[in-house]
């Protein structure tokens, strides 16, 4: 296939002050051919490799011609903060870039993005997922992609400039309120970065059928647009029964292809459908639908203390003052014997009430003896697509445009390369 009209993608994959890696091919870098075990550590704010210090490197395979040359790199870290926290050894296709970010060397992947496309469907779900639902995700992967390249160059041609906070925090003091969100970060250095905080990317690590392949060629070039515009496809494990809309989790601006629809197919315990979606890690969690979670008041109390740096006393109540669409709580008061405190959006209670993360934060709280009963429903933000959802649709033989126009009411599929 000819890659010349194919855009490519930037992937930060992992920070740390050594990096090891091997190069399973050959590559060239700084005037020289190599292959085999590196290491590059930082020295004096350079990269020291080899006994030379540099700015940067570029590791660049010599070939196009198959086998491709590839890269293992070693201590990933992937869920990085969430319940399913990890490190792995991964290995990718395309260029290896190293640069000094922060005190840190930063490791880049460069790679056509239908290629980048493979990997990310087999690894936000397993690549033995059916085909009809690999194809949908790869459409909404490569939407959001390209949503989000799109974004930063228009940032470029504002002059380099950072996108302002635009209402990330609101704080109103009187009422002892904080409303936090936390999106896509402006990544400076490169597109997207590799975990969960944009789209899971762990190369050819995950990639153990030839499904993804085909799904991805399939739809090549397929987006969701609306109103002539790439949609910001967002998507989550399990919505839980309804769907959330954007405007409950990030900035107030409500997007009319991001609402609230009907999801009967996400409460399956189908081990058979749940292992052909799920990763080996992600089959961890099996109360992703409706779960429960108990605390003392000496542990919510010091959980709250610890996550918002903030005491509030022996915490006393919990009380949901403003849900989504979905049933998410987006307004929390948190009552101590101290004083209150209003906190919002979803992913600032989730962080608030869990050591990692709450599940979801659509949750109904029960009050027992001297303890806190929260009974949840969902695994993620709700809003977009819901993979376990969209997987059983697939299993019962929906196609991949039905079900992503059920998630993305008013959208188009257009073929855009």
């Amino acid at each position: 296939m000819s890659t010349d009209n194919i855009p490519r993608v930037t992937v930060g994959i992992v920070c740390a002050q050594r990096i090891e890696f091997c190069l399973n091919g050959t590559y060239r870098a700084k005037g020289k051919t190599v292959s085999g075990p590196q290491t590059v550590e930082l020295s004096d704010g350079a990269l020291l490799w080899q006994g030379q210090q540099f700015r940067e490197l570029c590791f660049t395979p010599l070939t196009s011609h198959q086998p491709l040359p590839t890269f293992t790199l070693n201590d990933v870290t992937i869920g990085n903060g969430f319940h399913w926290e990890r490190h792995q050894q991964q290995t990718f296709l395309g260029m290896l870039k190293l640069v000094v970010d922060a005190g840190q060397i930063q490791a880049i992947n460069e790679l056509p993005v239908e290629d980048y496309l493979e990997s990310v469907i087999s690894s936000e779900m397993s690549a033995t997922s059916s085909l009809e639902f690999l194809k949908a995700h790869a459409v909404i992967s490569r939407s959001w992609l390209l949503y989000q390249k799109e974004e930063r160059e228009e940032r470029k041609e504002e002059g380099g400039k950072r996108r302002e906070e635009r209402g990330k925090r609101k704080e109103n003091t009187e009422k002892n309120e904080v409303l936090r969100w936390y999106d896509r970060e402006d990544h400076v250095l490169f597109d997207v970065c590799a975990d969960d905080h944009c789209q899971r990317y762990q190369g050819l690590t995950t990639q153990r059928s030839s499904l993804p392949i085909q799904a991805v060629s399939a739809t090549r070039g397929q987006v969701l647009m609306f109103n002539g515009e790439l949609c910001d496809t967002r998507f989550s494990k399990c919505c839980g029964g309804h769907t959330e809309e954007f405007q409950y989790c990030w900035e107030d601006t409500p997007k009319p292809y991001l609402q609230s629809v009907e999801c009967r197919w996400c409460d399956t315990q189908d081990k058979n459908i749940l292992r052909q979606v799920l990763n080996d890690y992600d089959q961890e969690t099996s109360d992703f639908h409706d779960w429960t979670v108990a605390y003392t008041v000496e542990e919510l109390s010091a959980l709250v203390r610890e996550k918002l740096k903030t005491d509030l006393g022996d915490i006393t109540d919990l009380v949901p003052l403003d849900r989504g669409k979905s049933g998410r709580i987006w307004r929390l008061r948190i009552v101590g014997t101290k004083c209150s405190l209003i906190i919002g959006k979803e992913l600032e209670i989730r962080r608030a009430l869990s050591p990692t993360h709450l599940y979801s934060s659509n949750f109904e709280v029960e009050k027992s003896g001297s303890s806190f009963i929260l009974h949840g429903h969902g695994w993620g933000h709700g809003v977009g697509l819901c993979q376990i959802g969209a997987a059983v649709m697939a299993h019962e033989g929906m196609k991949y445009r039905d079900i992503l126009l059920h998630y993305y009411p008013g959208a188009e599929i257009k073929e855009i390369y």
